[in-house]
């Protein structure tokens, strides 16, 4: 069942997505209550997709350092100068300029793994930097808005509830995760645990998107034309995302499928992490919230891409 729900995500997605508009349209008064679960269901999201990130074998990561090298240079200099660099350039509100930074700027650490196993990557490389990955985009990521959307921006996040969703979405999550992984290393009960939560983000990232939709339709039906600016946007990253990682592969001498599952990390964006972050802005800026979700539905039809092109056309074996 898992697998079944891992390949079509997309279009579990985007069902719930067309369910949360439809009911939101239909019967607006009805959605004030489904708020009241984003948050729990954001935080569960969370500690069952940080378990499946082998957080306490965050060394085995830093052994290979060429590899490391490439995924650091791509994920965490190249990509935010270019994005930051494109940002400016076009005609986009803060607040959808913040959504676009927002989900763009730091690295997938979940379905990161399964695509690259599928594209015929190596998913033991991709398990490994993950936890990395995780670290390095919480440090980095408060310093990359603050540097591309100005004080004002960061003021206007700050005072907000930002603090107390970070540590109570990402932190707490985080080291209840890690928690969990290392008692699953001691026991074969919490090994079943971390198993049967592997299961559950899926599910409940439907379930998180379907309430989001539903509670968010005035501003979605308010940004139909910035959607397909910004769709515009996530198609041209997909497409430089998977020039970056044969590029650096190149460069940095990686075996083909090395060179496959940087590909894969450049592509994938970490929309999990940030989401409760958009979410503890003004009302003013929830465009940041739909322009998030829209992203993450537009990335997952672009893996499908991804597989088909990548190993085959993009980065094949060599003859």
């Amino acid at each position: 069942m898992r697998d079944w729900m891992e390949r079509q995500q997309s279009w579990i997605y985007l069902t719930f997505i067309l369910a949360g508009l439809g009911l939101g349209l239909g019967l607006p008064g009805a959605t004030a209550w489904l708020e009241t679960l984003l948050w729990p269901l954001l935080g569960v999201l969370l500690y069952a997709t940080f378990t499946q990130t082998p957080l306490t074998r965050i060394g085995e990561g830093l052994k290979d350092w060429r590899f490391l090298g490439a995924l650091l240079l791509g994920n965490f200099v190249i990509i935010p100068l270019v994005l930051g660099g494109l940002v400016a350039l076009l005609p986009l509100s803060l607040a959808v300029q913040a959504g676009v930074l927002l989900v763009l700027l730091v690295p997938c650490t979940d379905w990161f793994i399964s695509f690259t196993h599928l594209g015929r990557g190596e998913a033991a490389r991709a398990i490994a930097a993950t936890p990395v990955l995780l670290l390095v985009q919480l440090f980095a990521l408060p310093f990359y808005l603050w540097l591309f959307l100005g004080t004002e921006w960061f003021e206007i996040a700050l005072s907000s509830h930002l603090l107390g969703a970070f540590v109570g979405l990402i932190l707490t999550p985080l080291a209840l995760a890690w928690i969990t992984e290392w008692l699953a290393e001691r026991s074969a009960r919490a090994r079943q645990l971390v198993q049967g939560l592997g299961a559950l983000p899926v599910p409940l990232l439907a379930l998180v998107v379907f309430v989001i939709a539903a509670s968010q339709v005035t501003t979605v039906t308010g940004l139909t034309g910035v959607l397909m600016q910004v769709l515009l946007i996530f198609i041209f990253y997909l497409v430089f995302a998977a020039f970056l990682g044969k590029t650096l592969g190149n460069l940095f001498q990686l075996p083909t499928p090395s060179a496959r599952t940087l590909t894969f990390s450049f592509g994938t964006r970490n929309s999990f992490v940030v989401l409760p972050i958009a979410l503890t802005l003004p009302e003013a800026w929830h465009a940041a919230v739909v322009v998030i979700v829209f992203q993450s539905l537009v990335e997952l039809f672009g893996m499908v891409a991804y597989l088909r092109w990548v190993p085959s056309k993009l980065i094949p074996e060599p003859s």
